[in-house]
Order: C-alpha cells, then structure tokens, then sequence
C-alpha cells in the first residue's frame, strides 16, 4: 500500500488509542533505546542533540535494538476506545537513520482477562512502506470495516524506531453496559460523540471539547479568532446516541480573558442522526437553553435551565461573540 498525502478521510474521526484518552502500550518484544508509552502521547515527539541514556541516544519515540537475526519487532496497544478503526498514521517524525522500512498492523477484539499473545489477530493494515521523518498515513483494509476492535499491534520490519501511532476511528461504546448508569455523557467522546462541523477553529480544535478530564491548559480546548464584526460561533455535536437531555456543562476552564460572554445550546432530532455539515441551519434546530452569562475559568452546570425537547440527535453550542470553551459535557438518557 501507498501512504496518503495527508490526512484527508481521517478528520474528524478520534485517536481510539491516544493516551488521552485511556490508550495503553501493554506488550513488546523490545524497547531498548526507548519506551514503547511514548508511541501513546501527543505531538510528533520532539528531538534533543545532546540528550543521551546509559544505552545510547534519547528518542522520543518506541525504538528497538539492532536486530542480529531473523524476525520483527513489535508492540501490542490496548485502545482507549473500542471502535472501528479506518486509518493509521505510522510517525516516524525524527527516526532517520533508525526508522523501520516496513509495518504492519493487526486487530482483535479481545476481554480484558483474554491472553493476547494467542488472540485472533486479523491484518488490518499489510506490510507497507514506511518513509524516515514522515507521517505515514494509510486508511485501513476494507475487510477490517465495521469491527469492533479493542487492541491493536504495530509490527515493524525489522527493526528500529517509531515516534508516535495514531488510530483513526469511530468510537463503538458498549451501550448495554452504559445503561445500567443513571445519566451518560452522551456526546463524549468514549460515547461515540464527535464534532460535525464549526464556524471557526482558529486557536483551538473543537474536537478537545469532547475530551476526557477537565482541560490541562488553554491550548487543551475549542477557541475562536476575535470576531471584528456581527455574529456568532458555534460548534454542532453530533451525540453517539440519540437521548433526553437533563444536564449540560460549559466549562472555561483556562479561559480567562478571552471567555465568551454568553451562550445558548440549540438541539434537533435528525432523521438517520445524519445532518449536512454544509447547510447547518437546514436542521430543524430548538432552544434547548436560552442566552446565559458564563464566567472566566469555571464549570457551568445547566438543569432546570434546559428546555423539555424529548430525544434529540445533535447540539449546536453558539457562543457570543466568540472566545474559548475547554469542555461540553450533556448528560442524558438514551432513547
């Protein structure tokens, strides 16, 4: 297979194994330059000249010895988020002269008690060639469409030295389980939820208002330019289940001069839970919480503010005039 250019397909689909968001580096067969939890974190990873360990040159990244003989290495990950998975980008940012010629992915869904050495592992990505310095981005095999996967093991030929692994995805909660739970987060991201479409995403991704946890930093949240005449921003979320509403957070956690004024949520039930991302106001949009004043750098909690609309597929969080919000949380029941 052949790298794509860019991202493309992937945007808006989550990272089901960032560290961010619960994703676990469990096995490898070797790490001896560098640790294997490094594939997890965020960024491309980073290079220091002059940074040396007891074992040789400090990467950022999973990298393993020369190999002296027959056979690959590899590294077994557990998601953060079961899901389906539709592409992979295998980073060697800074992996030059170290990097692997080839790699290669499998799947399996397995519980947590299941050995995963003898899993039923099923080729998701096959050997492909990896460039130095690069992102490799590949989409997945059309096989592996529409599975729900729980682990995944990056294979490298034979040898050497990846900075990060991103699996791009759909979330598949295990809603029988969800259930059971008095009230779900229905537009988490563990729930499936994810960004549809934005008015402005110049200083902040709107994907980081799904997240888990409170935000770590300013930059960890959804944040638009100054907005230098009329209007308003938004940011319409698509829930990973239909449900009633009962509880909404707006936290601005960080922002503090550039918080915006006031909000309003809007919701709708779509037909199929499909919108068209390029006619937004096409959708059959109700208040769900009228014009509200929010605060520098706190958690906004809305109950008896929210309107009565039954079950709903989507929000739209508008904000006046603009500013930055680190999470949106909205809590409800399934339908």
């Amino acid at each position: 297979m052949q790298p794509k250019d860019e991202q493309g397909q992937f945007i808006g689909l989550t990272d089901l194994a960032s560290a961010r968001v619960g994703g676990k580096a469990l096995l490898a067969n070797d790490e001896f330059f560098a640790p294997k939890e490094n594939l997890l974190k965020p960024g491309r990873g980073i290079f220091i000249p002059d940074k040396y360990t007891d074992r040789g040159k400090w990467m950022d990244g999973w990298e393993s010895r020369r190999k002296r003989g027959a056979g690959y290495d590899w590294c077994i990950i557990r998601l953060g988020i079961p899901g389906i998975i539709r592409g992979v980008d295998i980073d060697t940012n800074h992996f030059l002269g170290n990097h692997p010629p080839f790699a290669s992915i499998d799947a399996c869904a397995a519980s947590a008690a299941a050995s995963l050495r003898s899993a039923d592992w099923t080729e998701i990505l096959p050997k492909s060639p990896l460039a130095p310095g690069s992102q490799n981005i590949y989409p997945t095999s059309p096989t592996s469409d529409n599975r729900r996967w729980t682990h995944v093991r990056l294979n490298i030929y034979p040898d050497g030295g990846v900075a990060r692994l991103r699996i791009f995805g759909e979330a598949v909660p295990d809603w029988k389980k969800l259930r059971r739970k008095a009230l779900i987060d229905l537009a988490a991201v563990e729930s499936g939820g994810r960004i549809e479409a934005t008015s402005d995403k110049f200083f902040g991704v709107p994907e980081n208002l799904l997240m888990p946890g409170r935000a770590l930093t300013m930059g960890d949240g959804w944040e638009t330019k100054r907005r230098r005449g009329p209007g308003y921003d938004w940011a319409v979320v698509r829930l990973g289940h239909a449900g009633t509403i009962t509880k909404i957070e707006v936290d601005t956690n960080h922002f503090k001069g550039n918080y915006p004024d006031t909000c309003s949520i809007d919701a709708c039930s779509a037909p199929d839970g499909i919108i068209d991302p390029q006619n937004i106001e096409a959708a059959a949009w109700s208040e769900l919480l009228n014009s509200t004043k929010l605060h520098a750098h706190k958690r906004h909690l809305f109950t008896r503010q929210l309107k009565k609309l039954g079950s709903v597929t989507h929000l739209r969080l508008n904000i006046f005039p603009d500013g930055g919000v680190s999470r949106l949380r909205v809590w409800g029941k399934i339908s």
